[in-house]
């Protein structure tokens, strides 16, 4: 086998293989013909949509080795913005018209933002801006943060902390059209990082998600504050229910009695469906203590 491999390497014809049987030789003898070696397919030499096809499958590192080998290729100003959107779904200059840069210089200035991003929000953002990447506005900043798959979560709770009004304008991408609440507020926590204590920024944030619920759901019949006041109760239930160093659990009933006074116009059996999600589920915001 080891001369086989060594032939095949080497791109000459291998010996023949016979297998023998009980028939004699001469009128009994099955040929095998060997595949021969071939190298990875030039992709110049194929049409041009199934090359782009291949790479397409390539992330940017890759297709910047692909372009030392295949220029026209891989510098392929399509395959450059399928890269950009895929990171960053949302940037300004993607609609700027007078904008004539490539897609794959775009795609450089963008992932030294996003590692600037990472090390200061602050400066990150100002980076952003310098750039033209995105426009210096609180709904631009906002869209581009919700289309990014590549900025860190501590640096954007940290920017958010700082700009409420992007926090603001970030809550507004959301859709949470006929969602149970607790399901809506676990999604919100894992979209947005929730703080580790209870803060004027848990405050705001909740503020901010309780104005979107209801405007993604007006036939609910619940006003903001009474989704803020909710909002509150899921979380202290969720620590009481999901944390081991709470012995004494609170009971379906003792939540349902607490919001009965503090939640008006919330009947008993809506009080009880979100404690039984909690109870279910688990916790709405598993960095809130």
């Amino acid at each position: 086998m080891g001369q086989i491999l060594r032939v095949l390497a080497e791109g000459e014809e291998p010996p023949q293989l016979i297998f023998m049987s009980n028939y004699d030789q001469t009128q009994e003898r099955s040929e095998y013909d060997s595949e021969r070696v071939t190298g990875f397919p030039d992709l110049a030499e194929l049409p041009p949509e199934i090359s782009l096809s291949i790479l397409r499958h390539l992330n940017a590192t890759d297709l910047c080795l692909a372009a030392c080998v295949w220029q026209s290729l891989a510098t392929d100003e399509i395959l450059w913005m399928g890269l950009c959107k895929q990171s960053w779904s949302f940037c300004s200059v993607y609609y700027n018209r007078n904008n004539s840069m490539s897609y794959r210089k775009l795609y450089m200035l963008l992932d030294e933002a996003t590692l600037t991003f990472n090390a200061d929000c602050e400066m990150g953002v100002q980076y952003l801006i310098q750039k033209q990447l995105i426009a210096d506005a609180p709904g631009e900043i906002a869209r581009f943060l919700h289309g990014s798959r590549q900025v860190d979560q501590d640096q954007k709770q940290k920017l958010l902390k700082k700009r409420q009004d992007v926090l603001r304008c970030l809550v507004q991408l959301h859709d949470y059209q006929k969602e149970f609440l607790p399901n809506a507020l676990r999604r919100f926590f894992a979209e947005l990082k929730a703080p580790s204590e209870r803060n004027e920024y848990l405050s705001a944030m909740l503020e901010c998600f309780s104005r979107r619920f209801i405007n993604c759901n007006p036939d609910l019949g619940l006003n903001e504050d009474t989704v803020y006041i909710l909002c509150f109760s899921l979380i202290i239930l969720s620590v009481d229910l999901c944390s081991p160093c709470v012995k004494n659990k609170m009971s379906k009933r003792e939540f349902i009695r607490n919001l009965r006074h503090a939640a008006q116009g919330v009947n008993d059996e809506y009080t009880g469906h979100l404690y039984d999600n909690i109870y279910l589920v688990g916790h709405v915001a598993q960095s809130v203590r």
